[in-house]
Parts: C-alpha cells; sequence; structure tokens
C-alpha cells in the first residue's frame, strides 16, 4: 500500500470537521455565507451600495496591518488566500516504519500529528476572515489588503458624521481630564438623531482599561468612595445603566506574515453597534473547488463553508502536499448604522 493513500482529502476533512472552531465576536457579527461565484457585487457596504475598491494611499504602518492576498482589481473579485504544507521526511520516515511493524497505535498518533498541520491551515483561514471582520468594526468600515497587484483599499461607506477622533485632554488615555460617558452618550444621541439605535460596543482591553481607571467615572459611580477600585462588571453596569450601552471587550491576536503578533482590534478604537448581525461572512467558489463541481477533480473537499481542501501526491520527492484555500470576505450591509471613535 502507498503510505500516500493514507493522506486523502476525505479523511482529513472528516478530522477538522470534528473538532469545532474558535467561535469569534466577529463570526458572531458577521455570520457565514457560502455564495456560488467571485465577485465583489454580493459584497454590500452602508444603504445596500456595492462595495468601493480602489487603490491604497496608505503608510507603512498601516501595510503591516493590512492582508496578504491575491486581488483582482479588473474583475473585481474577492480577496484569494492560499497556503500548502507538504509532509516532512521525519514524519515520512516514521510513518513507513510504523506501516511496515504494522503498528496500528503509531500510525495512528503519526496521521494525526500530520492532520494537525492541516488544521492549522484552515484555522489560518479563519483567521484571515476574522482579521477582515475586525478591520472594518476598527477602521471605520475599511479593509486594506497587500496583493501582488498593488495595495487595496475596500471602503464600505461609512458616513463621515459617523466617525470621530478625540484629541487633546478627551482622549481616553487621560484619565484625569477626559470623560467618556460623555462621549458615549453624545454619540448615541447623533445616531438617534439620524434614525439608528446603537446598543453594543466593541473596544479592546487597553481601552477598556483607561475607561476602568477614570476619574470622572470612578467619582460619578461612586462618590462617596473617589479612591474605590472599582470590578469590570462593575464598570459595565455602570456604563449601561447611564448610556444604554453593552461593551464586548475583544481580545486576542493574530501572526502576520513576518511573524510578529498583532491584536485582532486596534488599540484606541471604540465602536458602537445596533442590535443583531451587521453583515456576512461570504465564501465564494475556489479554483478547487470549481474543478470539483465540474468533475475534474476528486482530491478536494470543502469544510467550514467554503475552505478549500485539495491534496496533490507528489513523486519528487515522494510526498504528499495538501492545499487550503479559501476566496470571500465579509460584507457591511448596516456600515451606516455603526459609529466609529478614535479615543486614543
Amino acid at each position: 500500500m502507498d503510505w500516500r493513500d493514507i493522506i486523502n482529502v476525505k479523511e482529513i476533512s472528516t478530522y477538522i470537521k470534528e473538532l469545532s472552531p474558535e467561535v469569534t465576536i466577529g463570526e458572531a457579527l458577521f455570520p457565514r455565507k457560502k455564495q456560488l461565484g467571485m465577485e465583489l457585487k454580493y459584497i454590500k457596504g452602508a444603504k445596500q451600495k456595492p462595495v468601493v475598491l480602489k487603490q491604497s494611499t496608505f503608510d507603512t504602518a498601516v501595510k503591516i496591518r493590512a492582508l496578504k492576498a491575491q486581488v483582482d482589481e479588473i474583475t473585481k473579485q474577492m480577496p484569494f488566500f492560499k497556503e500548502s504544507v507538504l509532509i516532512n521526511e521525519a514524519d515520512r520516515q516514521q510513518l513507513l516504519l510504523a506501516m511496515q511493524a504494522q503498528n496500528k497505535n503509531v500510525i495512528d498518533m503519526i496521521i494525526t500529528k500530520i492532520f494537525d498541520n492541516y488544521k492549522v491551515l484552515v484555522d489560518g483561514g479563519d483567521m484571515q476572515m476574522e482579521r477582515m471582520r475586525m478591520q472594518l468594526l476598527a477602521d471605520a468600515g475599511v479593509i486594506s489588503i497587500i496583493s501582488d497587484d498593488g495595495d487595496i483599499v475596500f471602503d464600505f461607506g461609512v458616513p463621515s458624521n459617523h466617525k470621530e477622533v478625540l484629541s487633546g485632554t478627551a482622549k481616553w488615555s487621560d484619565i484625569e481630564k477626559s470623560n467618556p460617558i460623555e462621549d458615549i452618550i453624545r454619540w448615541v444621541r447623533l445616531m438617534k438623531e439620524d434614525g439608528y439605535v446603537v446598543n453594543r460596543a466593541i473596544l479592546d482591553a487597553t481601552t477598556f482599561g483607561w475607561i476602568t481607571a477614570n476619574k470622572n467615572i470612578i467619582k460619578s459611580a461612586f462618590p462617596n468612595n473617589p479612591n474605590y477600585i472599582a470590578s469590570d462588571e462593575e464598570i459595565k453596569k455602570f456604563i449601561k445603566d447611564k448610556t444604554g450601552v453593552a461593551f464586548a471587550v475583544v481580545s486576542g491576536s493574530y501572526k502576520l506574515e513576518d511573524g510578529t503578533e498583532q491584536p485582532y482590534f486596534t488599540k484606541g478604537k471604540f465602536t458602537l453597534i445596533p442590535t443583531g448581525s451587521l453583515g456576512k461572512t461570504y465564501y465564494g467558489t475556489t479554483p478547487e473547488e470549481a474543478d470539483k463541481m465540474f468533475g475534474n477533480s476528486k482530491n478536494v473537499q470543502i469544510v467550514r463553508t467554503g475552505i478549500a481542501i485539495m491534496t496533490m501526491k507528489k513523486d519528487d520527492p515522494v510526498t504528499v502536499q495538501t492545499k487550503v484555500s479559501q476566496l470571500g470576505m465579509p460584507s457591511f450591509e448596516r456600515a451606516d448604522e455603526c459609529f466609529f471613535a478614535t479615543v486614543n
């Protein structure tokens, strides 16, 4: 038996499907949806208008946070992400020896180790989608992508009056003079005047830390004990009682292509959102999936709505190459119903 027959796409997909993916705030707000094709016409922004695709002029600092993908500006297709991995020589030798000894336990251990490498690629696909969703929420409806054909920006059309940048002593990092409660109430009223109700906020742990340490909030919440050290839940409850806004603090980070860590939600950003989902995470048809649909490839399986897994036997060297690809991005139909603040 050819050892490469053990590493087949059906077994890989079954293994991955049995393991639950990480549940993220981004996916809750932008649930997955499968869409045949790959064109951007399915991706909508504010007021259901098509997303604007344009060449980027962002600086180097923004590029570090940007995504790496293939983007075809002419045909206006969704970003395409692809990664592959080969079975390394050590795993191949161990698998051959275990098969020769007919040791099923060892064979299963080695295969699990190999399959875990493939799961890392699939999880990486989910990470790319979460990065885009978090960019939409942190960067006022904009996704920045680095492609081989240039730097691309997807602009989802947030109204200019639904954005604000605080300056001077109003910045929330100034815990002595800033007043986050007043800011939030002002933004909630502004949105209400435009006909929208925002009752949830997305922020990172550092920004929430400024709020919990804010002197004006502590004095207002605990007037008889201005030196009181409040718990996170006490602060959240006080703010919700005052403003009607519930907080969701985003934590965690991902690795960029150069290996450095980047938080999912940018420090110093504060986004007010309405109840319910804000859009969809669309998965298009990858070239590998299209080949399978038209009977040209049997070595392709789809997991997690739209991530394609494909295996290919290689003879020089003798190994198996496994490729994971996805085509997609989030839509943001309710972009105009959100308010985006840069508070530091």
